[in-house]
């Protein structure tokens, strides 16, 4: 690993007593008692402890203070990717000055080696020599939770979770909107250690608008309150229209999560919808009768039976219609936000139940959430049987094969976790879906350019956020690692690991603020250990 500059300072330092004392000695006159020489020596070597010592101070008053925004801070040496699904391309020094970055500065790495690079000046710095720089992930598909089931939950556990694993940005879509919205002004603030917010809000709340002018006027009332978006649930035709026009008027985009209903797909490309959430009315779009071929007992309301025949889904669509519903949508500006990792307990229900990371990260709360409950949303899976996963593996095959179509038409991908149901934890649910997005078939440089660059243009914040680029905000996370050859490398090291115990996010930046990645994860592991203490009383 490249040593530091304060490395080479203090060998400076060093070999200038040197020449000093070796100097003094060579050409002092003869007559120059010993005694003397040895007071000069003596003061040359005096003065260069303390050089040195000034050089260590200096050195350690650059490190990042936890939490706290500098002046000016250098990120040295890191192979950065930017985001925009271009190569990893280093050693670079980013220079970050308030929350934004100013500069990006390439290193030749033979100078750093001889001590002979011109570095630019910090306050702050982070030696991110064998490391790699990304953008700040966004999850496009959160939830404010602090509660679960009526239980009282943490907001920390839920934001340290986000910020340890690199997520610097979450669009919140439908939580207690006044309050998220407090939550959003104090990030934005500094006053919360937590991702920025955008916050969708529901836009169905009781009582529901039953016309076109309530419709509008709901869209309008949601934009008083300061919202950036509508989080659409089900929708009827009549006021699907009037609805998504109104956003338009107001500046608000929207995102749908689609259900068995009137609306599909093909309505979502016809009236400009920003973003579809899941899969919902993808596949319902392309069946050559228009409905699915339900049993007559078919009751929508239980959760149990939805989800066993959504898992039967995707093979009732019809594959040339399926490819004209992919380019209507992109033809439309639809986004897709597919979500992936939030139905992977539907193909493998013994892998989300015993992922390995719930010992020391899952709070109880969440833990009683999970368990099958058809009174908590999402949790589904009393009797779950390996033929509902056969099908829902294929259902996979098929879905992953359309996303990737849709991204080769020429459709924006976005990456999200909706994390909270279905044994999907915050932070984690999002590297899952990353994960899935190279299952599907998409380079490792796309799946990230999905989680930043993507992400970011779908929330309209294209020219701030998702990319290291000068100008920018300087939302970053230094990684131990390569993400390209492994996405692994944004979980938290586990020292019984099977593939070994490196990796992990060293710093994430927030809006100019260095959090220690690590040590929020530990804060994290020490609220849930409490919180499991407490529980078993």
């Amino acid at each position: 690993m490249p040593a530091s500059p304060f490395h080479f300072l203090r060998i400076r330092i060093m070999a200038f007593s040197l020449t000093t004392s070796c100097f003094v000695a060579r050409s002092a006159p003869r007559r120059v008692p010993r005694a003397i020489l040895a007071t000069v020596v003596a003061s040359a070597m005096v003065s260069t402890s303390a050089l040195l010592v000034a050089a260590d101070v200096l050195a350690a008053q650059t490190a990042p203070t936890h939490g706290v925004r500098p002046r000016r801070l250098v990120i040295r040496g890191a192979i950065v990717v930017e985001g925009n699904g271009t190569p990893a391309e280093g050693p670079k020094d980013i220079i970050i000055e308030g929350n934004r970055i100013t500069q990006i500065v390439g290193i030749d790495p033979a100078a750093i080696r001889n001590g002979t690079a011109r570095r630019p000046a910090a306050d702050v710095e982070i030696d991110a020599s064998g490391k790699y720089v990304v953008p700040g992930l966004i999850n496009l598909h959160g939830h404010v939770q602090d509660e679960r089931a009526g239980q009282a939950q943490p907001l920390e556990y839920q934001f340290k979770l986000w910020l340890g694993m690199g997520v610097t940005t979450v669009r919140d879509v439908s939580s207690e909107t006044p309050k998220t919205l407090q939550l959003r002004a104090r990030s934005l603030a500094g006053e919360v250690m937590a991702p920025r917010f955008y916050v969708y809000a529901r836009y169905a709340y009781m009582p529901v608008p039953r016309n076109e002018v309530e419709a509008r006027q709901r869209v309008r009332d949601l934009k008083t309150q300061g919202v950036d978006g509508l989080k659409l649930f089900g929708m009827d035709k009549d006021v699907y229209g009037p609805v998504l026009d109104e956003a338009k008027k107001q500046g608000l985009r929207v995102a749908h999560h689609m259900a068995v209903d009137e609306t599909n797909a093909l309505d979502a490309a016809a009236n400009g919808l920003t973003s579809l959430e899941h899969w919902y009315g993808v596949p319902d779009a392309a069946i050559p009768d228009g409905v699915q071929q339900f049993p007559s007992n078919f009751n929508y309301a239980d959760e149990g039976m939805r989800f066993r025949l959504a898992g039967r889904l995707w093979r009732e669509a019809e594959p040339a219609r399926l490819q004209e519903v992919l380019k209507a949508m992109v033809k439309g500006g639809v986004a897709w936000n597919p979500t992936l990792d939030i139905y992977e307990a539907s193909r493998d229900l013994q892998r989300a139940e015993t992922q390995p990371w719930y010992a020391q990260y899952l709070h109880p709360t969440l833990e009683k959430y999970f368990k099958p409950d058809l009174s908590n949303h999402g949790s589904y899976f009393a009797n779950w049987s390996s033929t509902d996963e056969a099908f829902w593996k294929e259902n996979y095959r098929i879905w992953f094969g359309a996303v990737r179509d849709f991204e080769r038409l020429g459709g924006v991908v976005g990456a999200g976790e909706d994390a909270g149901f279905i044994y999907q934890v915050y932070g984690f649910g999002l590297i899952r879906e990353l994960e899935l997005h190279q299952e599907a078939g998409f380079p490792t440089l796309k799946v990230l350019q999905h989680a930043t660059a993507n992400n970011a243009l779908i929330l309209g914040q294209q020219e701030n956020l998702g990319r290291v680029r000068p100008g920018y905000l300087a939302d970053l996370v230094v990684l131990n690692g390569n993400p390209l050859e492994d996405l692994k490398v944004f979980y938290p090291p586990r020292a019984d690991a099977a593939a070994g115990p490196g990796g992990g996010v060293a710093w994430t930046i927030k809006d100019g603020i260095p959090y220690d990645a690590q040590r929020l994860l530990r804060e994290v592991r020490e609220l849930v250990s409490t919180a499991k203490r407490g529980s078993s009383r």
